[in-house]
């Protein structure tokens, strides 16, 4: 077959990649980053999350491409991102119990790192400026805040006592303030953006209040990838989407005006033909992110008329017209709908360049720990 019938995901050699397998595109990835900073206008407003990709390999593109701040959820992506010598890492997520001791010995071993993390309430800064003075240091911190979500943060209306706290407490930096809106997910643009302008009014108004008040401009730091474009438009907001880095069938169905296009897949294999319009494949719950409903896991890109039937841990059953002619051992590319959690499922992806295996990335990061 010609280079010119291939399409884009096709591998030449495939017969040498077991399944299930997950698959990289090196050469899409950098088109979305190239995507992302042409979006924001300048690298120094992205400060993507690594939560997507958790590899050191996409970190290094990033940084090459001109960006030098990043978010992450866990300490291990952040002791990842410390490996990859990221100049400016915050750590998504407020730091309590084992977490907080943990996160004081990246700062200590990964001194080419300025760390950051969230705090949401006063008990649980009061911890880490404890921490903090133990170690004799002062650790950056940002107001998390709550902007419709529900999930961690503050209300904006109710943040001053935390504010005042953090800027009086000498072993605590505030270095600004952190909206998610995760939750804002409309499929039409037009609304979407409505709701989300919104809620950002309430962190713009907070931070009015603060230079007012206390004469500071804090740093906002604000949405993610659903959220990316509006936020885009406001000059002084760093923005930190991290799906676009690979995409996925969830996002690109939801928001299809956003400039980026699947860059991972997992690959698997037609293992058994159990019964008329049945197929099974080798890609069950250990290979796919199965936190949607059966019919939102995967679409098949060599074959969309498949339907998942079923699931278990190894397998995944799908009906076929009756008068298919798969084969087992015959492959099948599926497209993620839900990519973030399905990479954490793998321990490394095989990445494809001009149609052949060129390499493998080691998905270090999907551990919940790496050295501390």
């Amino acid at each position: 077959m010609s280079e010119k019938n291939y399409s884009w995901f096709t591998i030449q050699d495939v017969s040498t990649i077991d399944t299930p397998a997950l698959l990289v595109y090196p050469k899409r990835v950098q088109q979305n980053i190239d995507a992302a900073i042409k979006l924001v206008g300048d690298p120094s407003r992205l400060r993507p999350h690594i939560k997507t990709h958790k590899t050191k390999e996409v970190t290094e593109m990033l940084m090459y491409s001109g960006v030098h701040q990043f978010k992450c959820a866990t300490i291990a992506e952040a002791e990842l991102l410390g490996i990859c010598k990221a100049p400016d890492v915050l750590l998504a997520y407020q730091p309590v119990g084992p977490k907080l001791k943990r996160f004081l010995s990246l700062i200590q071993y990964y001194p080419a790192t300025k760390y950051a993390c969230l705090s949401d309430n006063i008990p649980a800064a009061k911890e880490i400026a404890a921490a903090a003075k133990e170690q004799n240091i002062q650790i950056t911190v940002y107001i998390d805040l709550n902007v419709g979500m529900n999930r961690t943060g503050i209300a904006p209306e109710s943040a001053t006592d935390l504010i005042q706290y953090c800027l009086q407490e000498s072993s605590i930096q505030l270095a600004g303030l952190h909206a998610y809106d995760g939750h804002i997910r409309n499929p039409d643009a037009a609304e979407r953006k409505k709701i989300c302008d919104t809620a950002f009014a309430r962190t713009a108004a907070l931070h009015q209040t603060i230079q007012d008040q206390y004469g500071i401009n804090l740093t906002i730091i604000a949405g993610g990838s659903p959220s990316f474009p509006i936020h885009a438009e406001r000059e002084t907001v760093i923005c930190s989407p991290g799906t676009f880095v690979y995409w996925d069938h969830g996002y690109g169905s939801l928001f299809p005006e956003h400039p980026f296009i699947p860059a991972a897949l997992v690959l698997t294999r037609i293992i058994s033909l159990p019964a008329p319009g049945i197929i099974c494949t080798d890609l069950g719950h250990k290979s796919i992110a199965a936190e949607n409903p059966l019919d939102k896991r995967v679409m098949f890109l060599n074959a969309p008329e498949l339907k998942a039937v079923s699931q278990s841990e190894e397998h995944l059953v799908l009906s076929a017209p009756d008068n298919h002619t798969y084969q087992p051992g015959d492959i099948l590319y599926g497209l993620p709908i839900h990519i973030c959690p399905t990479c954490a499922l793998y321990e490394r992806a095989i990445t494809i360049i001009d149609h052949q295996k060129n390499g493998e990335w080691m998905i270090t990061a999907r551990d919940r720990k790496i050295q501390y």
